[in-house]
């Protein structure tokens, strides 16, 4: 279902925006309650079950998304018709970046966890841009951001044995997090995020749950010994 919430209602803290990641995010911090009152667009809430497609690669873009909760992966299709998972979206993220160029979207955008969406036209982020030098500035440091992920996709989870990448994408993955607690990706998305096998996957999980590296706590979420996988990637 989706909410059409106007820029004002968002700014006065209504339609349960006032602890919406539109507005805590740095990429609207900056912005005047002026700013919002020039803006008439509204924005389109929505909320995406596992497996639902925001965007696909070669849509034309006319929107982009932030992520108030949950996760989203960017896939590439290879030509053999195998899949590779080239970058993680998550809370307060911006994805569909490449909108605001007039470009195409480059990947398939696939919900992983129930994710709840914020839609903003690219219009309405130009104009907001064009008169606000701080959204601007966000702006290109969101670009920066996302293009330090992808380097550090390449490099990092990459190259190396299996188990290294797998150690440095669950490190990655509750960096951020007060408590590192996590949902296990499925195998078939480790695979497609590291380029190894699913069967090398699921080894590599196995393995490290028999050596205490990771703790189930129920369901899909599981406890990361963080101090233990970084003495991992130290020997």
């Amino acid at each position: 279902m989706v909410m059409r919430v106007p820029f004002k209602e968002a700014w006065s803290g209504q339609a349960d925006c006032r602890r919406c990641s539109l507005r805590e995010s740095a990429l609207f911090a900056g912005l005047r309650e002026a700013d919002f009152e020039k803006i008439h667009h509204p924005i389109n809430q929505f909320v995406l079950q596992p497996g639902q497609t925001l965007y696909q690669g070669g849509d034309a873009g006319q929107q982009i998304y932030t992520i108030r909760s949950g996760m989203i992966k960017l896939v590439q299709y290879l030509p053999d018709g195998a899949q590779r998972i080239v970058r993680l979206v998550k809370t307060a993220d911006v994805t569909g970046l490449e909108a605001l160029l007039g470009q195409a979207y480059e990947h398939n955008a696939i919900v992983m966890q129930t994710t709840e969406i914020c839609c903003l036209p690219v219009d309405t982020v130009k104009a907001l841009s064009g008169d606000n030098p701080t959204l601007h500035v966000e702006l290109l440091k969101r670009w920066h951001r996302a293009l330090s992920e992808a380097d550090a996709w390449l490099t990092e989870l990459s190259t190396g044995p299996a188990r290294e990448r797998v150690a440095r994408l669950l490190l990655r993955t509750t960096r951020d997090l007060a408590e590192p607690v996590c949902e296990l990706f499925a195998r078939e998305d480790l695979g497609a995020m590291l380029g190894i096998t699913t069967e090398t996957a699921s080894r590599m999980i196995a393995e490290f749950k028999r050596q205490g590296l990771i703790t189930d706590l129920g369901g899909q979420r599981v406890r990361i010994d963080t101090g233990g996988l970084s003495a991992l990637l130290d020997d």
